[in-house]
């Protein structure tokens, strides 16, 4: 993320500089064109399509007191919610970065380098506990962890809770908020094809899972994958804030690979065991069932393929760590002889004038006969 700097002179109306600057306050009040659409019944029926959830189903459970429980299903309508709540990611990065992380940046002097970085972190830092929080509440009351036979028994999972649903409809709107946010933050231009990799990996994962059913699945993955990347991103906000506190960046290399362990382990368990060996096999568009040994083959091989990507990622980022760490040592070494060395060179050369020099009791004896 680029420095936006500020400057006193107003651009012109509708410029890129006008866009930029406003872009906040902009998509603030195309989300009130849709909230104020709820107030007349002609557009309500067409502003609820981009603030509620869609394709609710009522079931009624049966037992001594029979009451109702609601559940959804997804379909193409999906499309204008994640349109909307991708506005309200938009909004909500700019409320942090102004009143939040520009404020600690003037404060804190921070090179061009350490400026945009700590951006990055500033805002990712707040999004994975925001979903790391959420997505483990819902793992609790869904209890997907205490059995964890129910990421695939029961397949196709069709219909899904509301805070669910909710949950995978904030992550796709927030993972497409970070495409117009490149232009917002004037991102760099060499940066952005690594942005573009790690966005278009998040929106295949989350989409796929999504739509494929196998959504219990795709959120116990990416509570295990936020729970590391906000460690990572805490440990880089506080090596800012003072470069001795490394201990952060430890940890987080032991979860890393801990982290893609577990992922592996998961998926392999539930889609290469579990959906292989479950009754309902088949191909049913309708019926949402995509259990066929093609699809499993290529959900695996897409998280198999990622991992081993993001291990690459991650190795190459620590033998820089591990080059960069020893050549500020050799450094360290050659400038203390080199220090050491100098002292004794003065200290002789003041010898040598006491023992030759012309105050030296030598000399004068010298010079007097």
């Amino acid at each position: 993320m680029g420095i936006r700097k500020k400057t006193n002179k107003n651009p012109p109306v509708l410029s890129h500089e006008f866009v930029i600057q406003n872009h906040a306050d902009i998509v603030s009040c195309v989300a009130m064109v849709f909230l104020l659409g709820l107030i007349f019944e002609v557009t309500s029926k067409f502003a609820v399509l981009f603030i509620t959830v869609q394709y609710n189903v009522t079931i009624s459970t049966t037992g001594p007191e029979e009451t109702a429980v609601n559940h959804f299903h997804h379909g193409i309508k999906d499309l204008a919610t994640i349109f909307f709540y991708m506005l309200v990611a938009i909004i909500m990065h700019a409320i942090i970065q102004e009143y939040v992380l520009d404020k600690i940046n003037r404060k804190k002097h921070f090179s061009k380098t350490k400026h945009s970085k700590f951006n990055e972190s500033g805002q990712l830092s707040a999004f994975y506990l925001f979903s790391f929080g959420w997505g483990a509440s819902i793992l609790l009351s869904e209890n997907f962890l205490s059995n964890p036979v129910t990421l695939w028994e029961g397949y196709p999972h069709t219909l899904m809770p509301f805070q669910m649903k909710f949950y995978f409809i904030c992550q796709l709107g927030y993972w497409l908020h970070s495409l117009p946010e490149l232009y917002f933050q004037k991102t760099k231009k060499e940066d952005i094809p690594r942005q573009l990799v790690y966005i278009s990996l998040y929106l295949v994962h989350i989409a796929g899972a999504y739509i494929l059913n196998l959504n219990r699945l795709g959120l116990v993955l990416l509570v295990l994958h936020y729970f590391v990347e906000l460690l990572f991103h805490i440990s880089r906000l506080i090596y800012f804030s003072n470069e001795n506190r490394q201990t952060g960046f430890t940890i987080w290399a032991v979860l890393f690979v801990l982290g893609r362990l577990l992922t592996l382990s998961l998926s392999v368990l539930t889609v290469g065991f579990g959906l292989a060996n479950a009754e309902n096999q088949g191909f049913d568009w309708a019926a949402g069932n995509f259990n066929v040994l093609f699809i499993r083959i290529t959900v695996l091989a897409a998280i198999c393929l990622t991992q081993a990507f993001m291990m690459w990622k991650f190795i190459n980022f620590q033998l820089r760590r591990w080059r960069e760490h020893a050549q500020a040592q050799s450094l360290k070494k050659k400038q203390v002889p080199s220090k050491s060395k100098s002292k004794k060179d003065k200290a002789n050369g003041v010898n040598g004038v006491n023992s030759h020099g012309a105050d030296s009791p030598r000399a004068r004896k010298e010079k007097s006969s």
